[in-house]
């Protein structure tokens, strides 16, 4: 378990709140040559939550995040935060697109009068009808103690300033939401010391619980818990709403559907610039939403997929000319769809024209492809090179795709599950190859098999793992193998780090 430090400017600024065996001054922070560790801690990275003042430029809370940093501690703020706060052009760069939810607050009744106080403390605030700027404003620059000022200028609310908050400054009613949203932020604060030491790391699981489709269903969740803890992994369930709190964990899977221009995808790259273990890794999120680069890759280094052309948007060619080799129907695809959305089949030249010509009014770029009828698609689940399970997805009832959409909810076909020494070789040999080209994360291979022809149609970087479903085969032993390859990749970095302080 990595040791945690609350560095304040003076004892006295912690008199109001439970004692913690943490805490520790600025001065006797920056007096250390070293990292301060227990004799009973593992050699691990100290995570820093800095409450200090003077948090700008040469002041003394700066400094305790500077060389934080330099330590190799992860810490919260950043450097890289308290120079954005300072700066009023980076501010309004990191929260680009805030005008929009203050319209939006406004509109709804929750901004009145000509000026407005909001202080965010971890992300939370006193007026339930501002949470949701407090999470943007602690998201987008996670500072533990924040205080903005709004006015009102024209009829439009904008954002007057945004700086740091002092703990010394808060309020009585403040205090109680402080010591409640620290507990909720970072809950190694009060564990007991016999807690600590039954984990060597923390994971951190992100989830959307109002998700439709989410990658995994709560028994699988669960199990991911209890195998992790089984191999010394404390695993926690966080959402989006946690962004600030990534630092504190060793490692971050993500358990909610990805895409591109998304939080997932912005909380990867912070997870990962954080040092963490992550799956799915910025650059798989990159490679495998986008079908467009998905279908290139694969022509470019021989594996077999279907048959297909990209359709560019304001392309003068005669568009029979462009699908001619191709014949009638296929399947026309938007670069990041998912769960068969975004997708649809055409039977003629005029509904491609028709349908090509709606969906290019959101993508530059689409994917026409030959359709292939099957009853099943093969989805071969690969983690770090090697296969952990081989389903089939079969087609809803009377539709062509896995999930059908058309009606009021969504339907969806049956399923299998093999051991995969019992699935063609050809469809593993497939699937294998084609997730060598992304890297060595988790992986989810469709795989469509007409007779003795194997193509891959899409390699998804968040596949399912539901509990009764993929893991039907392995049961328990499918959670403990991708606990087991953190576990690895964790301990691996904690080598790296030793090496290199060494």
């Amino acid at each position: 378990m990595c040791p945690l430090r609350i560095v304040v400017d003076r004892l006295e600024d912690w008199r109001p709140y439970f004692p913690s065996e943490d805490l520790i001054t600025a001065d006797d922070f920056l007096a250390q040559d070293q990292p301060h560790r227990r004799a009973d801690e593992p050699d691990r990275t100290t995570r820093v939550i800095n409450l200090c003042g003077e948090l700008d430029d040469l002041g003394t809370g700066y400094y305790v995040s500077l060389l934080a940093q330099a330590r190799g501690q992860r810490v919260l703020p950043a450097v890289e935060t308290l120079n954005a706060l300072g700066r009023k052009a980076l501010v309004d760069l990191q929260l680009d697109g805030l005008d929009a939810l203050l319209d939006d607050l406004a509109r709804q009744g929750a901004l009145s009068g000509e000026r407005l106080t909001l202080r965010v403390l971890f992300g939370d605030c006193r007026e339930p009808g501002l949470a949701r700027l407090a999470r943007k404003l602690f998201e987008r620059l996670p500072c533990p103690l924040l205080e903005a000022r709004l006015v009102r200028r024209h009829d439009a609310w904008r954002l007057a300033r945004l700086k740091p908050l002092r703990l010394r400054e808060l309020t009585a009613d403040e205090q109680d939401l402080f010591a409640t949203a620290l507990n909720r932020h970072s809950r190694q604060v009060w564990r007991t010391p016999q807690a600590r030491r039954r984990y060597r790391f923390d994971l951190a699981i992100l989830v959307d619980p109002e998700e439709a489709l989410p990658p995994s269903n709560r028994g699988a969740l669960k199990a991911f818990i209890r195998a992790g803890r089984r191999q010394g992994i404390d695993v926690s369930l966080i959402t989006r709403r946690d962004a600030g709190r990534l630092a504190e964990f060793d490692g971050l899977f993500i358990r909610e559907t990805t895409a591109l221009d998304h939080h997932t995808y912005r909380m990867a790259r912070r997870a990962e610039h954080e040092g963490l273990v992550v799956i799915d890794a910025p650059r798989d999120i990159l490679r495998c939403t986008n079908k467009v680069y998905l279908h290139a890759l694969l022509r470019a280094r021989g594996v077999p997929a279907p048959e297909g052309i990209l359709l560019k948007r304001g392309d003068r060619r005669p568009l029979a000319e462009r699908v001619a080799y191709l014949g009638f129907p296929l399947v026309l695809k938007i670069p990041d769809g998912a769960f068969s959305r975004g997708i649809v089949k055409v039977a003629s030249l005029e509904e491609l024209a028709r349908e090509s010509e709606r969906l290019f009014a959101t993508s530059a770029l689409l994917l026409l492809q030959e359709w292939l009828p099957t009853a099943f698609d093969w989805r071969i689940g690969v983690l770090d090179g090697q296969v952990l399970f081989a389903s089939r997805y079969y087609m809803a009832r009377g539709h062509w795709q896995i999930y059908d959409h058309s009606g009021g909810r969504v339907k969806s076909g049956g399923f299998t599950t093999h051991d995969p020494t019992e699935v063609p070789p050809a469809v593993i040999k497939a699937a294998l190859r084609a997730t060598r080209l992304i890297g060595d994360g988790f992986y989810g291979v469709d795989i469509k098999q007409a007779g003795e022809r194997v193509v891959v149609i899409e390699v998804n970087d968040n596949p399912n793992v539901d509990a009764g479903i993929e893991d039907a085969v392995l049961g328990r032993a499918l959670y403990e193998r991708i606990m087991a390859v953190f576990l690895a990749r964790m301990e691996a970095r904690v080598g790296q780090r030793d090496r290199l302080e060494g």
